[in-house]
């Protein structure tokens, strides 16, 4: 665990009120961290993080309250004052350039000059000079942003707050759109960042890296500080019940009463393509199958496969006993499926676009014929599901990610689905509202419907889970019943089981 190396508080904010349109987002918020910390930033969605980060950062200016840097009481009107000062945020929507290179991204709108012209030498060799303090000798100045993978941008992001001579970088969600093997690369930086004497303020619902990386925790409910503590200090379970007032254990529903295991609606056998290999694979009625094993497995090409991105072109399918030829995401909709996405901003989403647009979106798109009645039942549909927004009208760009995926999960509930392939169904959302969606896959289960289940969070797979199918090398490398531990699923995700 780790362990604070220095206790001078760098930044101190006080009493930090806020609020939109008369509703209070921040009440009387304190916060204190450290220089070389990590100090982890948690709570429920909506429990006030990214509004405390945004004040820190220039994009919001608090109603009330006071934030000192080294003593010296601040306010930032711009981020560009904040990052002056040393205040630098990477948020989860990068602001890069992507055909521009790495030094000029760094530097960008603030090129080194010579004789009234951009000194690219100068501007190269300083941003080799950071990467080098950083160890990160693989990424070269040069590099075209555009060629890197999202932990590579993050990392540009990084560099170039390091370039304001930064001495506290907030991270909001680092890891929501990382590999697992990039997600090791974070924890370096992280970890350098801290021994350089950088204070990190650091937001992330995942337990696992609030415990792997930081020192203290502050833990933020309904715009309102409930506790700081050293994170040692604290068990995941204390943690959850600080944020949402009850442990993690109950955040697993079990079946409802009632619900039974029928017969198969999913079964594809002899599932290939250029990813995968011999895929035999039944998924039935009332049951949740859990797709687990390491990045590039195969679990996430399965789901395509069904959705014709990348078709299965050897095999057959069959829904409900009837074969099927799934050659487009259209043709699987209309058979009876329905896939929620890993992104949900990139494909699940028309961001620009209303609740009621983006819950209409698929029966619009695949069902026009059928979608003026079943569009009946999406109010019914949002209000199960717990939606917090202003209203049908609100854009869900505004909303929070946990909302986001309840509009996600509203739009395909309304195609009446048959098969539901979840892709990674709770990714950046906070635990309160992983658990409504647990919830509900307990519903749907309860009303025969099929699913499918693509995680890369084993509590999750196996807290839920009916049955596992753990893939490796894109072909099935093994399976375990409902309750198997997690040593026992990466033993066969890593080939130590044949």
């Amino acid at each position: 665990m780790a362990v604070a190396p220095v206790t001078d508080t760098l930044l101190r904010m006080r009493d930090i009120r806020k609020s939109f349109l008369g509703v209070p987002v921040l009440q009387g918020v304190d916060l204190d961290v450290r220089a070389g910390e990590v100090h982890a930033l948690m709570g429920e969605n909506g429990a006030g993080k990214s509004t405390l980060m945004k004040i820190l950062a220039g994009v919001y200016q608090a109603d009330g309250g006071t934030i000192e840097l080294n003593g010296q009481e601040v306010a930032f009107a711009h981020p560009l004052e904040a990052q002056h000062a040393g205040v630098s945020t990477v948020f989860q929507e990068f602001n890069l350039l992507p055909e521009r290179t790495v030094a000029e991204n760094v530097f960008l709108a603030r090129e080194p000059r010579r004789r009234g012209l951009v000194d690219v030498d100068r501007m190269n060799a300083d941003t080799a000079a950071l990467l080098a303090e950083l160890g990160l000798d693989w990424l070269t100045p040069r590099r075209r942003v555009s060629t890197l993978s999202v932990a590579g941008q993050q990392i540009v992001e990084v560099v170039k707050a390091l370039s304001y001579d930064a001495r506290i970088i907030s991270m909001d969600e680092p890891t929501a759109a990382l590999a697992d093997e990039e997600v090791e690369l974070l924890y370096r930086l992280v970890r350098t960042l801290r021994e350089r004497g950088v204070a990190v303020l650091y937001v992330s619902h995942r337990l696992k890296e609030i415990f792997d990386l930081s020192d203290r925790v502050t833990v933020l409910k309904d715009g309102a500080l409930v506790d700081t503590v050293e994170t040692a200090s604290i068990t995941p379970d204390d943690l959850v019940r600080r944020m949402v007032g009850r442990p993690i254990t109950s955040f697993f529903p079990d079946p409802v009463p009632g619900t039974e295991i029928g017969d198969v609606r999913l079964r594809i056998r002899g599932g290939g393509n250029e990813q995968l290999d011999g895929i035999d694979l039944d998924v039935r009625a009332g049951e949740i199958t859990a797709l687990a094993g390491l990045q590039g497995s195969g679990r996430t090409e399965i789901a395509h496969a069904l959705f014709g991105v990348a078709r299965f072109t050897r095999g057959t399918v069959e829904l409900d006993g009837r074969p099927v030829r799934l050659r487009s995401s259209r043709q699987a909709v209309a058979a009876g499926l329905a896939l929620v996405t890993e992104d949900r901003k990139a494909e699940g989403l028309a961001l620009n676009q209303s609740v009621a647009a983006n819950a209409r979106l698929v029966l619009d798109a695949v069902l026009p014929g059928q979608s003026g009645r079943r569009a009946r039942g999406i109010p019914g549909i949002l209000s199960s599901l717990e939606l917090v927004s202003q209203g049908a009208d609100q854009e869900v760009r505004f909303l929070s990610g946990g909302n986001q995926q309840k509009v996600v999960l509203a739009k395909w509930l309304a195609t009446e689905p048959a098969v539901m392939v979840l892709d990674e169904p709770t990714r950046g959302i906070d635990v309160g509202a992983k658990q409504k969606v647990y919830t509900l896959m307990r519903e749907l289960c309860a009303r025969g419907v099929a699913i499918l289940m693509i995680s890369s969070e084993l509590q999750e797979v196996i807290g839920m889970a009916d049955r596992i199918v753990v893939l490796r090398d894109g072909r099935i490398a093994g399976e375990l019943p409902a309750g198997a531990d997690e040593e026992s699923v990466m033993r066969i995700a890593t080939g130590q089981v044949a």
